[in-house]
């Protein structure tokens, strides 16, 4: 859909000068315009993207047909769920309440570790995925926003396509996201500069350490593939997809005890709190960025909060920004 078919331009204005109209929360994102042929490195990337998005996933299928025939060992479940929680971790506690909304200050050789566990779980490089969040805070739901699934408007069919685009189309769109912009912090950070480049390396040592892990306790090589393909392949496929789903379910499906921005829809989705280390406590997010912890009412288990507590004990994190009464009293709806 094109700004003309919102609005109607005025005989006496060129397009070119015209505002954009104002967005009314179900109506589809105007379109961004043509897109730019793809260079050369763009069509790569899009190839690696595609094997990232796709490999782990394919090799779910590979992994059921071998649970039927029994192929799997104790030490491919723990190898897993070790990579999954450190991994994961990395995500939640690294990129997004410590890198991007700052919600505490890390000393350097925490901060890197965590760069580095979140850089393992295969989402991209750390000041990509965090220019990425950042514009998807600023826009949230509303035309600007990198995945969200009302990018097709309201009806069955546009929730539908939603849905699709912003759990994995959105990573296929020629729309890139400017770091520069969105993340200059990180961007004039040497040491977040250097984990950032060292991306594809640390996309090859994730699926490393289960395959090696493997050999050497299993002793064969078919220990070693298995754990490559449960710990390192499905778990990264899960992970995923567990990720995907807050940008997608969480804006859709789920509670909203908290006021948030105009069109932002962001949800509570609790079958996800485990598997998203606190994540899908979305609406409280979304209510307070920078706080701390997501799960804020009883019973709303949050496992990342639990591990930045465990690091101001510590004395690794400092200036946390913990919750308080008023201010989530003050968010309610």
């Amino acid at each position: 859909m094109s700004f003309q078919s919102l609005r109607s331009p005025s005989a006496a204005a060129p397009e070119s000068t015209l505002p954009p109209p104002e967005y009314d929360g179900t109506a589809p994102f105007p379109r961004d315009g043509t897109a730019p042929e793809r260079t050369g490195s763009e069509r790569l990337s899009l190839a690696i993207t595609a094997l990232i998005v796709f490999l782990p996933f394919l090799a779910l299928g590979l992994a059921g047909w071998l649970l039927w025939g029994r192929l799997i060992q104790p030490v491919d479940v723990l190898l897993a769920v070790v990579l999954y929680a450190v991994t994961g971790l990395g995500v939640t506690v690294g990129f997004h309440r410590g890198l991007t909304h700052n919600s505490y200050r890390a000393v350097r050789p925490l901060r890197i570790a965590l760069a580095v566990a979140g850089s393992m779980s295969f989402q991209g490089d750390v000041i990509g995925w965090v220019a990425i969040h950042r514009r998807h805070h600023a826009f949230t739901d509303r035309p600007g926003d990198p995945h969200s699934p009302y990018r097709y408007g309201t009806s069955v069919r546009g929730q539908l396509r939603g849905l699709v685009d912003a759990h994995v189309g959105w990573l296929f769109r020629n729309a890139p996201t400017s770091t520069a912009r969105y993340a200059p912090d990180l961007v004039a950070d040497r040491d977040i500069r250097a984990v950032s480049r060292a991306f594809p390396a640390l996309c090859v040592l994730t699926v490393a350490l289960p395959f090696v892990a493997g050999r050497l306790i299993g002793g064969t090589w078919t220990s070693a593939l298995t754990a490559l393909l449960w710990a390192g392949l499905v778990r990264i496929a899960l992970l995923h997809h567990v990720t995907w789903s807050v940008n997608s379910l969480c804006h859709v499906i789920g509670d909203r005890p908290f006021r948030t921005r105009r069109h932002d829809r962001a949800t509570n989705l609790w079958p996800l709190a485990l598997l998203s280390f606190g994540e899908s406590w979305h609406n409280l997010h979304h209510a307070d960025p920078t706080s701390a912890r997501h799960g804020v009412d009883r019973g709303q288990l949050d496992p990342s909060a639990a591990v930045i507590r465990l690091f101001e004990r510590l004395g690794w994190v400092r200036d946390v920004r913990w919750p308080t009464p008023d201010r989530i009293a003050a968010r309610r709806a």
